[in-house]
């Protein structure tokens, strides 16, 4: 099927993109973090007991609390890692490219003009909130 194929093409010129390449370089560095693959196991684990915690008929809201605040400064920890600040940025640039993608295929799905349409971004990507498109 052309269609197919033409969308495989498409997913091997994403995976070109230097946005990509650097989300994906962003990625292995985060991964290859011990210190902040740490964090994220802890964060993990806090988030895990604040879950069995929450589900216990007699809740000790101390308990909760004082979990709460570890998580948070835990986060506060893995959010302020250069690595993962590195990956949060190339991210954020390769969603960008992304969204906009999504966005013109899903224009032409609707009808409009593929030469034409483009990502407006004043679009959250969330139909439900939507007032309409161009």
């Amino acid at each position: 099927m052309e269609l197919i194929k033409a969308t495989r093409e498409l997913g091997k010129l994403l995976q070109q993109e230097e946005s990509y390449i650097k989300m994906r370089e962003a990625e292995t560095k985060a991964d290859a973090d011990a210190e902040l693959q740490e964090l994220i196991k802890e964060f993990n684990l806090k988030r895990l007991s604040i879950n069995v915690e929450t589900q216990k008929v007699e809740k000790d809201g101390e308990k909760i609390a004082k979990l709460n605040k570890e998580m948070q400064e835990v986060y506060s920890k893995i959010m302020s890692n250069e690595n993962m600040k590195a990956y949060n940025e190339a991210k954020q640039s390769f969603d960008q490219t992304s969204n906009r993608v999504m966005t013109i295929l899903q224009n032409c799905i609707a009808g409009e003009d593929p030469e034409t349409t483009d990502f407006d971004s004043s679009c959250t990507g969330s139909c439900s909130t939507c007032g309409g498109c161009g």
